[in-house]
């Protein structure tokens, strides 16, 4: 299964509480499409990350490095059959997301440290995850669940998600498990609208998000997990 997806576009990121949310969702609804993948009602995403020994990547977050980067790897249901393995990188304003198509099998295997099944895909980012994660051991760190509720407008690759009820697990090998324990994380009623476009930003998103309560965050869910793990600030 060699299929990559190869997104590069701008993403901004604001904290809102559920008022805000209902809010944002019930104007953005009148103008944009719901996500064709979801329902009225959201859907879950469920996303494993690694880290190096020293958590290179999450101190990076930390330090505010403008160049970072994160490998997770995502489902939307315990019961699908596929899972994505994504490169998220950080090039200044710009996000790139590199996105491998893996068997539940396989990815099941790569939740257990076994990297080699990224070998059979023969493909250049395949190769290059596969030489980065062995390089400098990669191991998952945290499991992290959320629920989204996303808008689009296709024309213009405009994408507006509202993520809620974030909760995280160190059960680092149980991505497909269908009940998990989960630790609640953040303060209850916040959530993030992320809005991701390419080019530029539609005048009437642009105008909603200059309302006086929406403020960008650069809080990720990520590191917001893995601070509840070690205790730390982000």
């Amino acid at each position: 299964m060699a299929e990559i997806l190869d997104v590069l576009r701008t993403e901004q990121k604001y904290r809102l509480n559920r008022v805000e949310t209902a809010w944002m969702i019930h104007h953005l609804s009148q103008v944009m499409c719901q996500d064709a993948h979801g329902s009225p009602e959201g859907y879950s995403v469920r996303s494993l990350y690694f880290d190096t020994p020293d958590n290179s990547d999450y101190f990076d977050k930390v330090d505010g490095y403008e160049n970072r980067r994160k490998i997770r790897l995502r489902i939307y249901d315990s019961k699908d059959q596929y899972a994505k393995l994504e490169l998220k990188e950080k090039q200044g304003k710009l996000q790139r997301k590199r996105s491998l198509i893996l068997s539940r099998q396989d990815a099941e295997c790569v939740c257990e440290g076994d990297y080699e099944v990224l070998l059979k895909q023969q493909t250049e980012f395949a190769l290059e995850l596969y030489g980065r994660m062995k390089q400098f051991v990669y191991r998952p760190k945290c499991l992290i669940e959320y629920d989204r509720k996303a808008f689009v407008v296709q024309d213009n690759d405009t994408r507006v998600t509202f993520d809620t009820g974030l909760r995280a697990s160190e059960a680092c090998s149980e991505l497909f498990a269908e009940n998990l324990s989960f630790y609640p994380i953040g303060v209850d009623g916040f959530g993030t609208m992320e809005i991701k476009f390419n080019r530029f930003l539609l005048t009437y998103i642009k105008d909603m998000v200059s309302l006086p309560f929406c403020v960008q965050t650069s809080a990720s869910k990520y590191g917001a997990s893995r601070n509840f793990f070690l205790g730390k600030d982000i």
